[in-house]
């Protein structure tokens, strides 16, 4: 039974639900607004697509073995993702996370079966990216290293599913996309296969503002490490979002729509807002890549929106 199970949990990656949210409905009437609910994977978020293309391309290309620790450097979601899968597959996972992500998500991590080592707090998913550099060079024999941000895997899980899922939901309707930076992979997949299909969509990059923010899980590429991945030719503009704003945003599409979502579907709900004011009609897509109820230990939560 438990060789069923884990033979089948893979396979509910991806297919995620595309809701409607009409909280600038009032406001932009011609303006439909929708987003992939990526809470809706197995493992609570949007990097469970990377997670599983890129070990299964590991598996493909011999490079993963039931020898080889799966190791890579994560902020949470695509370290859940990778316990889930390594679970699954029958592999043992490490992983290199900031101390101070949130409690629920070294709490999932944990309960998957994963070993955690801790970067500094101070020096955010770049301090973890070292990290597991210098991990992976002292014992090279010893670990597959997918590395998120450098593997074209991450982006190619989007570019064959979400941009196809999103076409297919729309009925190819869909005028604008808007998704959060964080490793990339999400928006680059996604607008490649998009632009491919029509070049007119307009694609919306989103960043933290600065680089002292708090909207975990994105990363200000400016100030940051920058993901090999990344291809800022399919971004036809990058917004920097102000944290409060998205925190204010999270929670009142929580409280008036009933979506419980995280920091970074703040910050896009924030691009949207921000699109929809120069657009007088239109179709936008953008991603919520997780829930809120990995966040509740952060305070997301925790102030009435003003």
């Amino acid at each position: 039974m438990t060789a069923l199970f884990s033979q089948g949990i893979t396979k509910l990656v991806g297919n995620t639900p595309l809701l409607r949210v009409r909280l600038f409905e009032r406001e932009f009437p011609q303006v439909e607004v929708y987003a992939k609910a990526e809470w809706f994977n197995p493992g609570g978020s949007v990097k469970d697509r990377a997670a599983l293309a890129m070990i299964e391309d590991g598996e493909q290309r011999g490079a993963l073995t039931r020898e080889k620790t799966i190791i890579d450097s994560t902020s949470g979601n695509t370290g859940i993702a990778y316990a889930l899968m390594g679970a699954a597959k029958g592999y043992r996972v490490k992983l290199v996370m900031p101390r101070n992500v949130s409690a629920e998500r070294k709490a999932l991590v944990t309960a998957y079966g994963a070993e955690i080592v801790y970067s500094d707090a101070g020096e955010g998913s770049d301090g973890a990216i070292r990290l597991v550099r210098d991990l992976v060079a002292q014992d090279p024999d010893s670990y597959f290293y997918p590395d998120q941000y450098s593997n074209p895997a991450n982006p190619r899980a989007h570019y064959e599913g979400t941009a196809v899922e999103i076409l297919q939901q729309t009925g190819g309707r869909i005028t604008a996309f808007v998704a959060g930076l964080g490793t990339t992979g999400t928006f680059v997949g996604t607008s490649r296969r998009l632009k491919e299909h029509d070049a007119s969509i307009r694609t919306i990059a989103v960043e933290p503002e600065d680089s002292f923010h708090g909207l975990e899980g994105l990363k200000h590429l400016p100030t940051a490490i920058v993901p090999r991945i990344w291809d800022p030719s399919l971004a036809d503009e990058v917004w920097g979002a102000p944290t409060e704003p998205a925190y204010d945003l999270a929670r009142e599409v929580a409280r008036t729509e009933g979506l419980l979502v995280g920091h970074s579907s703040g910050a896009a709900l924030w691009a949207v807002r921000r699109l929809a004011t120069t657009i007088r009609e239109g179709v936008v897509v953008t991603v919520f890549p997780d829930s809120g109820d990995r966040y509740l230990s952060t305070g997301l939560y925790g102030a009435r929106s003003r």
